[in-house]
Parts: C-alpha cells; sequence; structure tokens
C-alpha cells in the first residue's frame, strides 16, 4: 500500500510579522503562515534557508524535517475532513487554514483539485491510519 505522509522539506522561519510580510522566497515555494511571526515553507525539493531573503538579523531561519505531509485529491479530503473536522473550513481557494482533525493537530493547505495534509512528524502514523479508516487509501 502506498505511502498517504511522507517527509516534508521545510524551512521554518520565526520573525516579526512585518520582516516575514516582506520575506523573499523561492517562487516554487509554499508557504503557510502558521501565526503572524511564523511560517514554514515547503520547498519543492530540498528545505534551503539560504534561498530566503529576509531583513532581520534576529530571524530564526532554518530547515525542519520535523513535518510530513501529503496531497489527497479534493472530492476524497473534502469526504473526510466532513467526517472528521468540526470546523468551517476555508471557501476560496488557495487558502491555508489550521485545527483540529479527527483529533490531531494539521495544517491543510487547500487547492481547486487537491488538498495538502501537514502534520507533526510524530503524528503522521496516526493521521495515516485516520486517513484510512476513512476511505482514503
Amino acid at each position: 500500500m502506498p505511502e498517504l505522509l511522507h517527509t516534508l522539506p521545510v524551512t521554518r522561519i520565526v520573525t516579526t510579522a512585518a520582516a516575514l510580510d516582506g520575506a523573499s522566497v523561492p517562487e516554487d515555494a509554499l508557504v503557510l503562515r502558521t501565526a503572524p511571526d511564523e511560517a514554514l515553507v515547503i520547498h519543492a525539493e530540498a528545505a534551503d534557508p539560504d534561498a530566503i531573503t529576509i531583513d532581520d538579523a534576529h530571524a530564526i531561519v532554518v530547515a525542519d524535517a520535523g513535518w510530513s505531509g501529503g496531497w489527497i485529491p479534493t472530492a476524497a479530503a473534502d469526504t473526510f475532513l466532513d467526517g472528521n473536522c468540526s470546523w468551517a473550513r476555508p471557501i476560496d481557494r488557495p487558502a491555508f487554514a489550521q485545527g483540529m482533525v479527527a483529533h490531531l493537530p494539521v495544517k491543510l493547505w487547500f487547492e481547486a483539485e487537491r488538498t495538502l495534509f501537514v502534520v507533526p512528524h510524530v503524528s503522521a502514523h496516526e493521521l495515516t491510519h485516520r486517513l484510512r479508516e476513512g476511505g482514503i487509501a
């Protein structure tokens, strides 16, 4: 059975909200703004903190191998979330949201055709189990 979740190539940024607003990241990167002063930057192939430019000498910009994620087709993701997510999800896409899903803290990046599920690596096995129980193979 194929793996649903894989270790993601992430760079974590912690800085001021203003510096994060002005950060320069690779064009192919996906930026998940997890807090006003924090973001997870997912690169296409590898976490590369040197590829990020930020105007804050005290910013924390580090590779973070502590995240797992996987893309689920929108129809399957929405069906799973309908039964396992009690909060209102964004209607417009693309969009980022985070909260409890199937009793786990999950970050979600919604696109028109697919949804990225992101969890701390230590929760990947449990989310995989719950996704499979929810009908996602």
